[in-house]
């Protein structure tokens, strides 16, 4: 992009490959709400709800939300004029994150594709970084066979797991030991959230019978809720505090490194850069 004559660009600024624009606002507000409820119903439905009393089936019916992730993509996609350059990037992260993913399978907590979520959603802001959470654990997903009702729940996680690293402050100016001290207390806590989310995601359906800490349809919101921590701390906590501690540790580790890369490559590709073609210059004819 290049500014009017006798401007000089502004330091410091920060491309984003993926703008968020009134559509896609509006769009990433609508399934917001509808995960608020799809993750919290069991604390906001009444205990006399139909939707309790149809609580086996619930996921399905919010399996829908992968229908409106794809809608806030293809809005997002749409009113930013993504590029192809910005395409390929999301493609390789992608494809990167996918790749990680497996590594941690039967090891709890080693999960080292959320350090690549948060420092890619901090270089190329929240925009990119929901639609790379939510297009990552898809592919992820395709790759391990982990489709199923829970996986619109993971994308949707995802994708606030990674719009959230954007979102944090001092993008522009905060560099060094200071980012990586906030994107680690960030990871770290994020880990926790996203954690606690997929447990809101499957304790409902584990049935009454199955465990003194699963959902009870007829209880009142407090004891759910005395429920639910409980069951987080028997089935997740030692897993979450595994996913935390690593997501730090490659932060401070590769930290550098990657946010160098991904800062080098975004500049090098210049996504805000409109492709222009000159006509080829003849060279004059000897007379």
């Amino acid at each position: 992009m290049t500014d009017r004559p006798g401007r000089r660009p502004r330091p410091g600024r920060r491309p984003r490959p993926v703008r968020l624009g009134p559509r896609s606002l509006a769009a990433l507000a609508l399934v917001g709400a509808v995960g608020v409820v799809a993750f919290g119903w069991p604390f906001l439905a009444p205990p006399a709800s139909t939707l309790n009393a149809h609580a086996q089936d619930a996921p399905w019916l919010f399996a829908g939300l992968l229908v409106l992730l794809v809608a806030v993509v293809a809005a997002t996609i749409s009113e930013s004029g993504l590029g192809a350059k910005a395409v390929a990037m999301l493609g390789v992260l992608a494809a990167t994150g996918a790749a990680l993913r497996p590594l941690g399978a039967g090891t709890a907590g080693i999960e080292p594709m959320f350090f690549l979520m948060v420092l890619s959603g901090r270089v190329l802001g929240p925009g990119f970084g929901f639609v790379l959470g939510s297009v990552t654990m898809f592919a992820s997903a395709l790759l391990t066979g982990g489709v199923g009702p829970w996986m619109p729940f993971q994308m949707l996680a995802m994708g606030w797991f990674t719009m959230g690293a954007g979102l944090l402050p001092g993008g522009d100016r905060l560099r060094g030991r200071g980012e990586l001290l906030l994107l680690s207390v960030y990871g770290f806590l994020a880990a926790f959230a996203y954690g606690t989310a997929m447990n809101l995601a499957g304790w409902p359906f584990m049935g009454t019978l199955a465990s003194g800490v699963a959902f009870d349809p007829d209880g009142t919101v407090p004891a759910n809720l005395a429920r639910f921590v409980a069951y987080c701390v028997a089935t997740s906590l030692g897993w979450d505090l595994g996913r935390a501690l690593v997501t730090v540790l490659l932060t401070c580790t590769l930290g550098p490194a990657v946010l160098k890369a991904l800062r080098r490559a975004t500049r090098r590709a210049a996504f805000e850069t409109a492709v222009t073609f000159e006509a080829p210059r003849t060279a004059p004819e000897r007379r």
